[in-house]
């Protein structure tokens, strides 16, 4: 009989194209997790997965039962989500997808507010680049995305936090006057330092920035803002830097911070969630609380 755990294992191999990383997000044994997708295969009477010297691919009907599937444990979850709806608190699992441009200056304000104000709200969290998280959110293996807006998809509903203001990041040696503003032209006049692509902190900057010449552009494939920050305090470049991670990164860093003429570079943080999803009404709770905790530390970056 067909069974909502072997979909789910099924699923997390489809996903992960691994056994041993689908057994450890499912929290069994590799074995256990085999022998349920091999029943499955036997009820289902067609081969879904090929093993072949480690590698794991998805047979063209297991390829087609993956999407389905996909679609059985979101709708299995659309059914939780909405016997939790009825509730008046955050209560319950809560799967949780940040961007890293803005997990490690969001959480550790966060956390302790949700611990403390929602001791029943159990949060897991998942950091990784936007792309995969609507991805995941797509195919419901996350309740709602923290990161930066717009989304281009019209069955994903968003809600919009606060805005986010760049600031340009030179090398503490820099000599300048707090009575001159950086400008676009600024930036081609050294390399400017980026994230690596796919994150949507380097594709906002280049958008800003409408670079005519690209050869003064480097990535050193970074996908930590903080490793930009230190190549910056070391006399490597300049960057673009969000204006919620300030007063981490320059307590850490010997960089000089300049604010851009108006209208100044931003980005809109907020949430992101299914439309299906019929917990919409605590997803802005949450957001309404998320935007209450980053209220201070924003002001006080706007002060600097």
């Amino acid at each position: 009989m067909l069974s909502l755990k072997q979909l789910r294992y099924f699923d997390a191999v489809a996903r992960t194209r691994h056994f041993g990383k689908a057994a450890e997000q499912c929290a069994v044994t590799q074995p256990a997790l085999s022998m349920q997708i091999q029943e499955l295969e036997r009820t289902l009477g067609v081969k879904l997965i090929e093993r072949s010297r480690g590698r794991v691919m998805l047979t063209k009907a297991g390829l087609d039962i993956a999407a389905r599937g996909a679609g059985v444990l979101a709708g299995a979850r659309d059914i939780v989500d909405a016997a939790r709806a009825q509730g008046d608190t955050l209560a319950g699992p809560l799967r949780l997808g940040v961007i890293p441009s803005v997990a490690p200056y969001v959480l550790p304000v966060l956390l302790p507010v949700i611990r403390d104000r929602h001791p029943d709200l159990d949060l897991h969290l998942r950091e990784t680049r936007t792309r995969h998280l609507i991805g995941e959110l797509d195919d419901g293996g996350l309740d709602l995305l923290l990161m930066a807006l717009p989304v281009d998809a019209p069955e994903i509903a968003t809600l919009a936090l606060f805005d986010d203001r760049f600031l340009l990041a030179m090398p503490g040696s820099r000599q300048i006057t707090h009575r001159i503003h950086a400008t676009p032209e600024l930036l081609e006049q050294d390399r400017l330092l980026l994230l690596e692509e796919g994150h949507c902190l380097r594709d906002q900057a280049l958008a800003f920035c409408n670079l005519r010449r690209a050869d003064n552009i480097d990535t050193f494939g970074a996908s930590n803002l903080s490793t930009i920050v230190q190549m910056v305090s070391n006399g490597l470049g300049m960057t673009l830097l969000p204006e919620m991670s300030i007063q981490l990164e320059c307590r850490r860093s010997d960089i000089r911070l300049m604010r851009f003429v108006e209208p100044q570079p931003s980005r809109t943080i907020g949430l992101a969630w299914r439309r299906s999803s019929p917990r919409a009404r605590h997803f802005t709770e949450f957001g309404k609380l998320i935007a209450s905790v980053m209220a201070e530390p924003m002001r006080e970056a706007r002060e600097t």
